[in-house]
């Protein structure tokens, strides 16, 4: 009688799967490649690497060693995961899960903790820009960062204008020879629209003058406060920054182990 005889399809690994998480992958690792790259590439003209470490120094960690620590574990990452998907190799792709499990558990953790002790990190940003104005006149590039910073939030200095007197070309000091004495840097000044020209001497003196006085003439407002600020104004943007990024964690996660259990259910049927 026909139908006694049934066919049973043999499990097979997910093509569809396997290639998809190669090609998440693939982007993943070439990124990395280009953000190594291009740090190098930073660095490797005038040093500029070395000379911003040394003066963005924030209680013994140097930010550019974080920069190279993120494209490490993010070329690490995509080896595992491309490789792992390629050869169905499963050790890779645990490998790769757990470890982007592990990252995803640190963000959070560390979300959680930024929460907690906010009050320390807006005291080590406030140290953090000090430490930057005082260095401002010593490397171009860090200049220009903090006067982009000034300009982006419209702020001056960590918490105001007198923060600039830790800087020796700024300081109201009897002693201060500088032209730029009692002043602020142009990024300080409030810009207007008409202007077609830079004034770059718009901060000069103008910390002599009154309080109120300078607030037509500079934005009195500090770095940290405007920058706290922003991310209020922006906070639904920058949740969801996260939440993607998370959400992209957790699929490459589900299909690492997608494709480990259907490597497996292959290798049993042997």
């Amino acid at each position: 009688m026909p139908g006694k005889h049934q066919h049973f399809q043999e499990p097979e690994v997910g093509c569809c799967g396997k290639y998809f998480l190669f090609g998440f992958n693939i982007v993943f690792w070439v990124s990395a490649g280009f953000f190594l790259s291009g740090l190098w590439a930073w660095g490797r003209p005038r040093g500029v690497l070395s000379n911003i470490s040394a003066l963005t120094d924030l209680g013994g960690l140097d930010p550019v060693w974080l920069f190279v620590v993120v494209g490490g574990v993010m070329s690490v990452l995509g080896f595992a995961g491309c490789i792992g998907a390629l050869r169905e190799n499963t050790f890779l792709l645990k490998f790769f899960s757990v470890f982007l499990g592990l990252i995803f558990f640190l963000e959070l953790a560390t979300g959680i903790l930024a929460f907690v002790f906010k009050d320390w990190i807006r005291d080590q940003l406030n140290r953090f820009i000090n430490n930057n104005v005082k260095a401002y006149r010593d490397d171009i590039d860090l200049q220009n960062l903090i006067d982009f910073a000034q300009e982006y939030w419209s702020c001056c200095g960590a918490r105001g204008p007198n923060d600039w007197n830790l800087n020796i070309y700024f300081n109201c000091t009897d002693l201060n020879p500088s032209r730029e004495r009692c002043g602020v840097p142009f990024s300080c000044c409030v810009r207007d629209p008409a202007e077609d020209v830079l004034n770059t001497q718009c901060g000069y003196d103008v910390r002599l003058k009154l309080e109120l006085e300078q607030q037509g003439f500079i934005h009195t407002k500090g770095c940290v406060g405007q920058f706290e600020k922003w991310l209020q104004d922006n906070l639904i943007v920058v949740a969801s920054v996260f939440v993607g990024i998370a959400f992209l964690q957790i699929f490459g996660i589900c299909l690492a182990q997608n494709l480990v259990s259907d490597i497996k259910a292959v290798k049993a049927n042997w």
